[in-house]
């Protein structure tokens, strides 16, 4: 992984087509295998980050239609205890999203302290979506924009800068921010949209909406290069994914998320308090010679 590490951390000078969408060097079975070692490790992370109290995580995930989110999430936090992962996947804004700043909606869904928390699809939606659609963004009702004519030069320039603040406001309150592109090639997205097409139990998947964008592929791609470019960061940086092959991806994710997490030397079990501590063993003494109530 280690060789890999450099690669696929994006900087300001990020270009897409420098990314690779597969990587042959990492097979379908060694992912499949490694992933389940990493999974197991990642659980028992999380019960200490719970235990911990003091940290959550985000893991913020993006990427075209068929790029494997949904499927990542299954499979790479499978061995979690349930109650410490939520999963957020973010659609058209509702009328009382719409009644708030963009970023509200994402705001009251982040994760409690000792939680893990999944963008599937994140707050990058909006300089994604609306900015290869910029009529959307009249739906905001935002001040001085009644047409898409109004919308200033520097509009998107200052969204990502006020993204950026809004992620670094979360990590240094405690949110570790890990943030993943699912680089997914054209032509393999082609081939899982007509899997969608042909086989009955994906049927339901397939949407003409995953043809509308992808008509405007490569103004996504610009979109994206673009606001990687501008959104990675020394301390919040983007990790690109390849992606053509959905075990190695997976494979790659957790393996970077259980990197990053163990940079935390801090995250580890609480110390008994000092009053229970002094009296553990009367404690003990007790519970042992209680008399069986069968």
């Amino acid at each position: 992984m280690a060789k890999f590490q450099k690669q696929l951390q994006a900087n300001k000078k990020f270009k897409m087509t420098d990314y690779p969408t597969e990587i042959p060097e990492i097979d379908t079975d060694s992912a499949k295998k490694e992933l389940k070692k990493i999974r197991k490790e990642l659980a028992k992370i999380q019960d200490i980050l719970y235990a911990h109290n003091r940290y959550s995580v985000l893991v913020c995930l993006q990427g075209m239609d068929t790029s494997g989110k949904d499927s990542l999430v299954r499979e790479v936090f499978k061995d979690f205890n349930a109650r410490g992962v939520v999963v957020q996947s973010f659609k058209t804004p509702t009328s009382l999203e719409l009644a708030h700043d963009y970023l509200w909606r994402h705001y009251i869904t982040l994760p409690e302290h000792g939680k893990f928390t999944v963008f599937n699809r994140t707050h990058y939606e909006n300089v994604l979506v609306t900015r290869v659609n910029p009529k959307f963004i009249l739906n905001e009702n935002l001040p001085k924009i009644k047409d898409v004519k109004d919308i200033p030069k520097d509009f998107w320039r200052r969204r990502y800068k006020q993204i950026n603040n809004f992620e670094k406001h979360l990590h240094e309150n405690g949110t570790i921010v890990l943030k993943f592109y699912l680089h997914l090639s054209k032509n393999e997205q082609k081939n899982r949209l007509l899997r969608r097409l042909e086989n009955a139990d994906k049927n339901w998947k397939f949407s003409e909406d995953d043809l509308t964008a992808r008509r405007r592929w490569q103004d996504y791609m610009d979109c994206y290069e673009d606001t990687i470019r501008q959104t990675s960061t020394a301390k919040i940086p983007w990790y690109i994914i390849p992606a053509d092959n959905k075990s190695a991806s997976r494979y790659l994710v957790a393996q970077i998320i259980f990197e990053e997490l163990k940079k935390y030397k801090d995250i580890k079990y609480p110390d008994l308090p000092v009053d229970i501590e002094e009296h553990k063993s009367k404690y003990k003494k007790e519970l042992l010679n209680e008399k069986s109530t069968l």
